[in-house]
């Protein structure tokens, strides 16, 4: 029964952290939160073998509706992050672009050669 439990408590810690509003300033450590909990959560899981009790088996209920937000949670912040990444990148450029704005034109100096005479 404490191995359901176990699972149950990790997964109701990782829904909280999940929860939280994710910032600029405490983005990387509630990832690194999440990323924690999962190993703990994968560990916990290896060791979850039936059978099964009544009382396991409605814990094992909670456990798949938690686990559903948790990962469409997980998705939402997979793509807030994308979009930071992108943006980032985009300003990047922008400002390679503003330092140097010829770098990428191609001229083409050169002599003219006439065919007609």
């Amino acid at each position: 029964m404490s191995r359901l439990k176990a699972l149950f408590e990790i997964t109701k810690e990782l829904e909280g952290v999940l929860n939280q509003p994710i910032t600029s300033t405490n983005r990387e450590a509630i990832i690194e939160q999440i990323n924690l909990l999962i190993e703990k959560r994968g560990s916990l899981m290896d060791d979850v073998i039936p059978p099964f009790s009544e009382e396991e088996k409605m814990i094992g209920k909670k456990l798949v509706i938690m686990n559903e937000a948790i990962q469409s949670k997980m998705v939402e912040v997979l793509n807030v992050l994308k979009v930071e990444m992108k943006q980032l990148k985009k300003q990047k450029k922008s400002n390679h672009n503003y330092i140097n704005p010829y770098k990428d034109v191609r001229t083409m100096d050169g002599m003219f050669m006439d065919s007609k005479k």
